[in-house]
C-alpha cells in the first residue's frame, strides 16, 4: 500500500458520533480504517491531530470564484486557482457555479470543468448554473440583460452535450420552467429554486417534476407579503411547508440573520440544510484582489455599488462552520454533517464524499478547540 498515512490524537467526526482519541488510516487518496484508538500503524506517516476535532471536508454546492478569481468569466488557470482559494479553507469538494450568462460562455466554461474533472483526485465534482432562466424582478446581483424564459433550443443541447453540468438553478413560475425542471430530472441533473417570486402553487408544481432543492434560502426569494388586501405566502413559506425540499444557507451570518438561520436549522434540520458560500471571486483571499466596479464590499458582506441588495459573499467554509456553532447554536456535529454530509447527498455522491468512512476519498479536516482551521487534506494530499 503506498502513501500509507495515519492522522492520530485526534475526535473524529463519524455517522455514528464524536471517537475521542481516535485515528484515521488512509492511502492513495482513500481512507483505509477509522479506529477507536491511536495506536500507530506500521509503515504509516504520521500526523498528530493534537486533540483536535477530524471532520469531512466540506462540499460547496455554490462558488462563484475566489482568491481574486472567477469561474463565469474565467479561463483554466483561474479555475484552478479560484479552487486552491477555497481549498485552503476546508472546501475540499466544489461545484464551480455560473453566474446568469450566454450559452456560448456556458460552453466555453463547460469544457474547462470536463478537462479539469477528469484529472485524478480533482476537487471539482461538476458544474452549477445559477441562471440564466430568472426572475426579472428578483434578479439580484444577476446581470438582468441575461435573464430570460427557458428554451429548450438552447438548454437541451447544453445538457447533452456536457454531462458536467450537474446543477441548474431557475425560477420555477416563468413559462417553460416546469418542462424544462422534468427534462433535467430525466438526465440526472439537480434542478433548483431561485431568484423567484414563487408562491406556493408554483412551488409544488415545480416540486412534483423535481424541483427538490432551494437556492441561497432567504435570498433572491419571496416570502409572506400582501396582495392589495389580502395575505399571501411566498416562496419561504411554501418551501417550510414541503418536508422533502432541501436547502442551502449563505451562513455566513449576514445574508441570513442569525435568528433565520436558527429557524431554518429548527424546521429543516440537519439533513435538509447545507452551508454554501456563494463566494465571489473575491472571496477566500484579498477580497480586494478582484472586485467588478458593479461591487462593493462593506461590513464583510459583498453588496451591490448602489446598496440596493446584497451580492455573493467572501465567506468560506471554516467561517460557515463557526457562524453556525458560535453564532447560531448549532452543535459542532451538526454544523459539519451540513458542511459535507448533506451536500453530499444532496449531489448524489455520498457514496464517496461527505463523511470520514472506509472507502470513501480521503478529504478532511482537522480544526483546534477554538475551531481554527489547522489542516486540509485533499484526497489524501495535505494541502495545509
Amino acid at each position: 500500500m503506498k502513501n500509507l498515512k495515519q492522522i492520530i490524537n485526534g475526535v473524529v467526526h463519524t455517522s455514528l458520533g464524536w471517537v475521542k482519541g481516535g485515528s484515521v488510516v488512509y492511502a492513495d487518496g482513500k481512507i483505509v480504517e477509522v479506529k477507536n484508538d491511536s495506536e500507530l500503524v506500521e509503515g504509516a506517516e504520521v500526523i498528530d491531530a493534537e486533540g483536535g476535532y477530524v471532520v469531512p471536508g466540506g462540499v460547496e454546492l455554490h462558488v462563484h470564484g475566489g482568491g481574486g478569481h472567477d469561474f463565469t468569466e474565467g479561463d483554466e488557470d483561474d479555475y484552478r486557482k479560484a479552487v486552491h482559494a477555497h481549498l485552503i479553507h476546508g472546501t475540499t469538494s466544489i461545484y464551480p457555479t455560473l453566474m446568469s450568462t450566454t450559452a456560448e460562455n456556458i460552453r466555453r466554461t463547460a469544457e474547462i470543468c470536463t478537462k479539469l474533472m477528469a484529472e485524478e483526485g480533482s476537487p471539482i465534482l461538476g458544474l452549477h448554473l445559477e441562471g440564466h432562466y430568472l426572475s426579472p424582478k428578483k434578479a439580484g446581483a444577476q446581470l438582468p440583460d441575461a435573464i430570460k424564459n427557458p428554451d429548450p433550443a438552447e438548454y437541451k443541447p447544453l445538457i447533452e452535450d456536457f454531462p458536467c453540468i450537474k446543477r441548474w438553478d431557475i425560477a420555477p413560475e416563468l413559462d417553460g420552467a416546469l418542462e424544462l425542471g422534468e427534462y433535467l430530472t430525466s438526465k440526472g441533473v439537480l434542478p433548483s429554486i431561485a431568484h423567484t417570486s414563487a408562491v406556493y402553487d408554483d412551488v409544488v408544481k415545480g416540486y412534483e417534476v423535481g424541483y427538490r432543492h432551494v437556492t441561497h434560502f432567504y435570498n433572491a426569494m419571496s416570502g409572506f407579503h400582501n396582495v392589495r388586501e389580502y395575505k399571501q405566502e411566498g416562496t419561504v413559506e411554501s418551501v417550510y411547508l414541503i418536508d422533502g425540499m432541501t436547502v442551502e444557507v449563505i451562513a455566513d451570518g449576514i445574508h441570513v440573520p442569525i435568528p433565520l438561520l436558527k429557524l431554518v436549522y429548527k424546521i429543516k434540520g440537519v439533513e435538509g440544510t447545507a452551508l454554501c458560500t456563494d463566494g465571489l471571486s473575491c472571496s477566500a483571499g484579498d477580497e480586494n484582489m478582484y472586485l467588478d466596479p458593479r461591487f462593493i464590499i462593506e461590513n464583510g458582506v459583498c453588496k451591490l455599488a448602489d446598496r440596493s441588495a446584497l451580492a455573493g459573499s467572501v465567506a468560506t467554509m471554516d467561517r460557515l462552520i463557526r457562524t453556525m456553532v458560535n453564532e447560531a447554536g448549532v452543535t459542532l456535529f451538526d454544523a459539519v454533517r451540513m458542511s459535507s454530509e448533506t451536500p453530499a447527498r444532496i449531489m448524489g455522491v455520498f457514496d464517496r464524499k461527505g463523511s470520514i468512512k472506509a472507502g470513501k476519498d480521503a478529504d478532511m479536516c482537522i480544526y483546534d478547540a477554538d475551531l481554527n482551521l489547522k489542516s486540509v487534506i485533499a484526497y489524501g494530499k495535505k494541502v495545509v
